[in-house]
């Protein structure tokens, strides 16, 4: 469900505003500040809905990881078995010889995915990783050109 855009006014110290810009700048041809501060103030209240337990999340647990590690497919195995409710997609791609990136797709009560993204980044052979989630049952965005 889309709202109607309201225009209001914010104060900031200069140097602040000049980072923001040079921000919005990095991020491409398209942005402009004021849909730099929606997606910051998203963000922000996704991060928010990550700490109500209940809040209903969808996202992506994204992880590089040494498949050579010992025992460590198997174990990531297992925790994606143990939260079949939660996971809706997987994508596994060999990298390297040694290095294999996985996306899983994720949707359910925010701390349900936080511990699994926590218990599958936090495995021994997991080299990097991260949880990107966005709120399900708040999302009332509305994109301008």
């Amino acid at each position: 469900m889309a709202s109607d855009l309201v225009r209001f006014s914010i104060t900031m110290p200069e140097d602040l505003l000049e980072e923001l810009d040079a921000y919005t700048k990095r991020r491409g041809v398209r942005q402009n500040r004021s849909e730099t501060l929606r997606d910051i103030v998203r963000e922000r209240l996704v991060d928010d809905a990550l700490a109500i337990p209940d809040e209903e999340v969808a996202g992506s647990i994204t992880m590089v990881y040494d498949h050579h590690t010992p025992g460590l497919a198997e174990r990531l195995d297992k925790i994606q078995h143990r939260h079949h409710n939660e996971i809706v997609s997987t994508m596994h791609v060999h990298m390297d010889h040694d290095t294999c990136l996985e996306i899983v797709a994720v949707r359910g009560q925010g701390r349900i995915v936080a511990n699994m993204a926590d218990c599958m980044l936090g495995l021994k052979g997991v080299r990097h990783g991260k949880l990107t989630c966005v709120a399900v049952a708040k999302t009332q965005d509305v994109k301008t050109d």
